[in-house]
């Protein structure tokens, strides 16, 4: 039997995608900070007989098991009494749960109803591991020598606080998370993840810390991630792998951990006390707002104009429909007039643009679907366009994502140059 932990997640919700698992995510994370192997995770429905076969599992391999979901008060809530069951104990009811209940009911104004009273069973041994923020309590138990299991419910903010409150103190106090694991996430655009990769292969080797690559959305990623006694030696271990991988990834690389291309952008912008207005077609908002959900994005942004049409292409940025009629909104030339139209408009230090077709009808032969052309326009009134071909297949939503960071992108890197230009002039 391994030394590690195991997520089990019932809910047959989760099996058809109606509800998304954040609870595997947010145990996973917790894990690995406390420094506890985790190799498996399972999504069972509310179903005994599967349960029961996945339980069976996670008995011969792992140490420590935890469930989330099933602990309500409806029929297909089973896992308490799946779980006592499997192990062949019965369920005692506690006074003190049903009590705690009946008072939680009591205080938003409602009676208890009888089915209620199931969520007081717990199998015979068990502690309870308490919910202060709903009514069904969890379980800590040891059904066996060298086995540990803690159940809570499948609502997050429930889980979450109760695994905070209780599971980690008891966790470390039995022993588990004697060493941490403290990782760092370093974020990357406009490189591939195989290019990446192929930079930084020697790193990929490392046994600690450890060094892995991700993509999502046209963002590459490369998470060091370091197992060490303290977060203090784990962070001694990662700076100076942090380092080198920040100097192969050059402009590539743009921030770590919670960092995004819009908040980077934001800070160069405050930093150099400069402004930014924005003018979208096919992103329809999505630019500004990725900029105003920084907080403080009003110190820089100024505003941005939706011109989706092209008449408030005309009207609104001043956009020459001479030279929409030649050359149509999606091209070099409307990009930059955008641009420039929205700095002009709005006074602000710079001016971006987007405008693209997003699919997933209105492509042609010479301009398909996922064309896309950026214009920026800056404070020595010079005025740049940049095409990209983001292609058709992953759909309308995707294009436009991928378009707004594309953009940010675009400045960032701007802004980064002339600011390394100006340190070099010194």
């Amino acid at each position: 039997m391994s030394l590690s932990a195991e997520v089990i997640c019932v809910g047959t919700e989760l099996l058809l995608g109606d509800i998304l698992n954040t609870n595997a995510q947010f145990l996973a994370q917790q894990l690995a900070q406390l420094g506890i192997p985790h190799y498996y995770q399972t999504v069972v429905g509310d179903n005994p007989l599967r349960l029961k076969k996945v339980l069976a599992i996670a008995c011969e391999r792992s140490r420590l098991i935890i469930l989330t979901g099933g602990l309500g008060p409806t029929p297909d809530d089973l896992t308490i009494e799946t779980l006592a069951d499997f192990f062949d104990v019965p369920l005692v009811e506690h006074p003190e749960i049903l009590e705690d209940i009946t008072q939680k009911y009591a205080r938003r104004g409602r009676q208890m109803s009888p089915s209620n009273r199931k969520q007081a069973l717990l199998p015979e041994g068990a502690e309870v591991l308490p919910n202060s923020s709903g009514s069904a309590p969890g379980v800590i138990w040891q059904p066996r020598t060298g086995l540990t299991i803690l159940t809570f419910p499948g609502v997050p903010s429930e889980m979450q606080l109760m695994w905070q409150e209780t599971a980690v103190p008891y966790l470390r106090q039995q022993g588990w998370g004697q060493e941490i694991i403290h990782s760092r996430m370093l974020k990357f655009w406009g490189i591939a993840e195989s290019a990446l990769a192929e930079k930084v292969a020697p790193f990929l080797d490392l046994s600690n810390p450890t060094v892995a690559p991700y993509a999502n959305h046209g963002e590459v990623k490369l998470r060091i991630a370091a197992r060490a006694e303290s977060e203090a030696i784990a962070r001694q271990l990662i700076e100076p792998v942090e380092h080198q991988l920040r100097q192969i990834g050059g402009l590539d690389y743009y921030g770590a951990d919670e960092d995004s291309l819009a908040s980077v952008v934001g800070e160069h912008l405050q930093t150099a006390h400069e402004t930014l207005g924005t003018a979208e077609s096919c992103t329809g908002g999505g630019l500004g707002q990725m900029l105003t959900s920084i907080p403080g994005s009003s110190n820089y942004f100024m505003g941005g104009v939706i011109s989706y049409d092209n008449q408030a292409k005309i009207s609104l940025l001043g956009v020459n429909a001479q030279d929409l009629a030649q050359h149509g909104a999606v091209s070099h030339t409307i990009a930059k007039q955008m641009a420039a139209g929205v700095r002009s408009r709005l006074g602000t230090t710079w001016g971006l643009s987007i405008t693209g077709i997003a699919g997933p009808g209105g492509g042609t032969a010479s301009k398909p679907v996922g064309l896309v052309y950026i214009g920026l326009a800056g404070p020595q009134d010079e005025i740049e366009s940049y095409e990209y071909q983001f292609g058709s297949f992953r759909g309308r939503s995707w294009i436009q994502r991928i378009s707004a960071c594309t953009a940010l992108d675009q400045l960032r890197r701007k802004l980064l140059t002339r600011s390394l230009l100006e340190d070099l002039a010194f």
